[in-house]
Order: C-alpha cells, then sequence, then structure tokens
C-alpha cells in the first residue's frame, strides 16, 4: 500500500492507497515542529481504527509547501514505517513540461493538480485550488504546466478584515441569503462570498480570454463546494485532486532507496 501525504499550509491529509482504491484519510492541523513520532502515534491509531496494518505500508510519497515540516514528516515514513518517502519536487518526471520562467519556484501542490487534473479531465484545463492561497493553474492541450494565478486565500481575506477593522468580527464563510446585508455580518458575508464569486469569474474569463480557446475549469480544496454553489465557471469540484496527483507522481518515479541511518539533529532542511 501507499501512504500519501500532502502538507499544506493549514492542513497535513494523510492517506493509504492499495493500488486499487483509497482506504482512507485522514487530515491533522499543520505545525511545523510536530515531531515524527506525534504523527506516528496519531496515525497508527487512525490505521487500526480502519483495518489496515503499518506493516502493509511499502512505499511513501510526501508533497508539501511547508518546507520546515518536511524533516518530520520523512522520519515518519522512515522510523515508523520503514520506507523511504519520495518527495514532490520540481525535477521529478511529471511525464510534462513545466513551462515557467523558474520551475523550481512552482508549489509542489500546483504540479500535482496539473499532473491529476490533465490525467482526469484532459486540457486545456484550469484548476482552481482553495486553500491558505487560491491559485489557479493553467494546464494546456498536451498536460504541460502554462503558468496560472494566486490570489489570496477566502479565510486569509477574512481574517485580515477582523484583524484591520476594530469593529469588524471575525465571521465564518456562508452563502448569503441576499447580497444586500441588512446587518455587520450579513453584510461580510456577502462581500466575502459574493466578492469571491466575482473574483473567481473575472480571472477565469481573463485567463480564457488570453488562452484563446474553450477551457475546462476543476476545482479542489475544502471551500470548493461551497464557493461551486454561487457560479456556474466551476465545472467539477475534486476534493481528492492532489492526493491523486501524489498517487500518479509515485507510480511514475522510483521509489527512493532506504537506509537505516539516523538522521543529523541538525540542520533538518539539508535531509
Amino acid at each position: 500500500m501507499l501512504l500519501v501525504i500532502d502538507a499544506g499550509n493549514t492542513n497535513v491529509v494523510m492517506a493509504i492507497h492499495d493500488a486499487r482504491e483509497w482506504r482512507g484519510a485522514w487530515r491533522i492541523a499543520t505545525q511545523a515542529q510536530r515531531t515524527s513520532d506525534e504523527y506516528g502515534v496519531w496515525l497508527l491509531t487512525l490505521l487500526r481504527e480502519s483495518g489496515l496494518r503499518r506493516e502493509d505500508v511499502g512505499a511513501a510519497v510526501i508533497g508539501t509547501v511547508v518546507p520546515a515540516a518536511l524533516y518530520h514528516l520523512r522520519r515518519l515514513c522512515r522510523d515508523w514505517f520503514g520506507v523511504e518517502p519520495l518527495v514532490a519536487r520540481s525535477d521529478l518526471n511529471w511525464g510534462f513540461a513545466i513551462r515557467a520562467d523558474r520551475p523550481g519556484e512552482v508549489g509542489a501542490d500546483r504540479l500535482l493538480n496539473t499532473l491529476a487534473g490533465f490525467a482526469h479531465y484532459g486540457g486545456p484545463l484550469v484548476v482552481i485550488d482553495f486553500g491558505t492561497a487560491t491559485t489557479f493553474d493553467v494546464v494546456a492541450e498536451n498536460g504541460d504546466y502554462a503558468g496560472g494565478v494566486i490570489a489570496p486565500g477566502i479565510q486569509l481575506s477574512l481574517e485580515a478584515l477582523h484583524r484591520a477593522a476594530a469593529q469588524l468580527p471575525r465571521i465564518g464563510i456562508a452563502r448569503p441569503q441576499a447580497v444586500i446585508g441588512r446587518s455587520t455580518i450579513p453584510a461580510m458575508q456577502s462581500g466575502v462570498f459574493w466578492g469571491y464569486v466575482g473574483l473567481l469569474e473575472g480571472i477565469v474569463a481573463r485567463i480564457r480570454g488570453e488562452w484563446g480557446a474553450p477551457m475546462r475549469v476543476v476545482a479542489t480544496g475544502g471551500l470548493a463546494p461551497l464557493l461551486a454553489e454561487g457560479t456556474t465557471v466551476i465545472e467539477k469540484t475534486d476534493p481528492d485532486l492532489t492526493l491523486e496527483g501524489l498517487r500518479l507522481l509515485a507510480a511514475q518515479n522510483p521509489a527512493p532507496a532506504y537506509h537505516r541511518t539516523r538522521l543529523p539533529d541538525s540542520d533538518p532542511a539539508s535531509v
């Protein structure tokens, strides 16, 4: 079985794939200094509850946009499962060209969404990922990564609004019943929700106009279903797109060799 780890700025998702289907997926808040032992105890408990055994895990793959978390996630794979994880980087075999001025700067999550998006939906395609930042990634007709857009995430926008305006409360995200709010919270919810819908529709329209051809639009991330309710520009929501990209990446790259050696206590970023 394959252990898949997707470490984002907000959450770490760990999932198991048995070469036929996903057997389980679990989420924990991202904390860069959370130790491999903390991860291990948490994950093994969930595996047992799902009827899975750690002995059955024969490979692992990690995708992260949080470099400080990588050291402990690698130790989790090595110390608790006895496998050397494949780490998603721009220099792996992605099966497509990365059409960026600096390919090494493109986040692993964006490349993973490109890989899975093209495999499942073809191209040209726009993949929208609602995370800490909201990314719009353009997948060419042949599957190449063709660039994209990065915008502040909706949660980040809400937090900034609350912190910068003394009289505005911290609110949750919801689709308001009306655009015109008649008190503070409905007005804030309307501004955030419909403002974000306008951002989605505007950016996708400009991407399509610049591309000069019809493009499908797929969305992933926790808020994708909610935002999709407010617009017809999102044709499909796929919550497992990044995990699927990690699975595909592991399938087309050789597993790294595992050496049972002690990791250095200092300079974790070097391993």
